[in-house]
């Protein structure tokens, strides 16, 4: 039985799904570079920073570019994405996590954001859950990526949680490592075969409730 104090929740993915929208930027980018870019190779990129995408990306399109040129295009890319999110609607909330997110605040259960994303306040504005959140650490406050914990301890401390009281929602595998490697335990959102590592795995938070987080 867990004393749970805070719950830390990724974003893309876990409360909503931008992956669709990044997809859409990057084949853009890709295509105006002159390949194209599959839904397969934008999974790939799951969790992981925009620079360390668009390496992948001209890694896979056989594109050499300057340092200067990657940030120029890494800039436009995230212009056309965050286009697509200005046009957000909290519709696309993902099902049963504002219902979760109720009852954690109920029960007296800290919430908090740990994503990579440099937009994550943006998008939690435009889906309408930015109150929901008593602390957002996001890509404009860490210097590593998942696996590494940084994101989730930072996100226990603000909290004022110790990581074993903390339960971490996520849909990448880097992301349930960086739980694990913080000492906390991870709620995998998303496909059991992929998500080996967490603790237990959902479809979806309509299958979830404050008293199965009890049990984990």
């Amino acid at each position: 039985m867990t004393t749970v104090k805070a719950c830390l929740f990724d974003l893309d993915g876990v409360i909503v799904d931008t992956a669709v929208y990044h997809f859409q930027a990057w084949r853009r980018l890709a295509n105006e570079l002159g390949f194209d870019f599959t839904e397969h190779q934008n999974e790939q990129l799951k969790g992981i920073s925009r620079m360390e995408s668009l390496e992948l990306i001209l890694n896979w399109g056989g594109v050499t570019l300057t340092e200067e040129e990657k940030v120029a295009w890494a800039t436009k890319k995230n212009q056309w994405y965050l286009d697509l999110v200005m046009q957000m609607t909290p519709n696309e909330v993902l099902p049963g996590v504002p219902e979760f997110l109720k009852s954690l605040r109920a029960n007296g259960i800290k919430i908090a954001l740990g994503s990579a994303s440099k937009n994550s306040k943006l998008i939690l504005e435009r889906i309408q859950m930015l109150d929901y959140f008593d602390a957002i650490i996001d890509g404009n406050n860490i210097t590593k990526g998942k696996p590494d914990p940084q994101v989730f301890l930072m996100g226990a401390e603000a909290t004022g949680a110790q990581p074993s009281e903390c339960v971490v929602f996520e849909d990448a595998v880097a992301g349930v490592q960086a739980a694990k490697a913080g000492g906390m335990k991870a709620v995998g959102v998303g496909s059991a075969d992929i998500l080996t590592e967490a603790d237990i795995v959902i479809a979806t938070f309509e299958d979830f409730s404050v008293e199965k987080l009890a049990q984990i």
